[in-house]
């Protein structure tokens, strides 16, 4: 399993797409770092507490609104056609060969992308955190910062879970184009829940807004886990700033979802893959 690991690291970063990722992201951390200047620099004239509370919280929501992008795409592109693009190439067939069980090159896979990728995802949102607080501050809740860091971070194994199972199931560019549209719609359903509070609409519209929201979160968590950790992370789970979070941010419930939607996805791929003939 060692060897599958280490080979997938090596994938990647033949493939140079880490390499493009960390090139362009440390571009963005450049301009996000002036854009954080800018704010912070306004907001250090003001003397309510909430006015520089609410720019900070600014900061870190495009800090985030892009980690989540990045992570997300990186996540996606890297294990997409894994098992049936690799079957398309006839280079999967020649691996199943060798003496060792397909359970353990699955998880081997599974473990590679997860384990880098992940090591990405929180350098970035040490990135993003260390630029806000020092041009706007921040919380001296560490153990706000240590969960909203993991929430972060989840986004990793919920996508790669369901990419790899959708390779079992789809061909490479087929689970490329459903991964894409999946956490397309789930950002749908955010930004539903973010802007329905502040329609001018009837209750009933926007509770049917608000049902519709959730349900596409439901169907891929990713993005829902990155707003429940900027609601965390900006303003602690005991309060509420509506102008701040948009909409009423995903709850404890929705993180233990995403969780077992992880798990089921592991599974089920790895069910399939064990059951399929190439």
């Amino acid at each position: 399993m060692n060897t599958v690991i280490a080979a997938t690291w090596q994938e990647m970063l033949r493939r140079k797409m880490l390499l493009i990722t960390l090139i362009l992201t440390v571009v963005f951390l450049g301009v996000f770092w002036f854009i954080a200047d800018t704010i912070g620099a306004d907001g250090q004239n003001s003397s309510d507490v909430l006015t520089r509370f609410t720019r900070r919280g600014a900061i870190l929501t495009l800090g985030f609104f892009f980690g989540g992008f990045v992570v997300a795409f990186l996540a996606i592109f890297s294990s997409f056609p894994v098992i049936s693009g690799e079957a398309e190439r006839g280079v999967l067939q020649a691996v199943l060969t060798r003496p060792i069980p397909r359970w353990k090159w699955y998880i081997g896979r599974w473990i590679g992308y997860v384990s880098l990728i992940g090591v990405y995802s929180l350098l970035l949102f040490a990135a993003v955190v260390w630029i806000t607080s020092v041009h706007a501050g921040m919380t001296r809740n560490y153990e706000e910062i240590v969960v909203s860091m993991l929430l972060f971070m989840g986004i990793v194994p919920v996508l790669v879970s369901a990419s790899m199972l959708g390779s079992c199931l789809f061909s490479g560019i087929g689970n490329g184009v459903f991964m894409m549209m999946l956490y397309g719609a789930a950002w749908l359903g955010g930004m539903i829940e973010k802007v329905r509070g502040f329609l001018p609409v009837e209750p009933q519209t926007e509770h049917t807004l608000s049902a519709i929201g959730s349900l596409l979160s439901l169907l891929m968590p990713a993005d829902g886990l990155n707003r429940r950790m900027q609601y965390v992370l900006t303003q602690g789970a005991g309060e509420s700033i509506p102008f701040l979070t948009g909409g009423s941010p995903p709850s404890n419930m929705f993180v233990i979802y995403a969780f077992f939607f992880t798990l089921f996805a592991f599974i089920l791929g790895l069910w399939l893959f064990r059951r399929k003939d190439f």
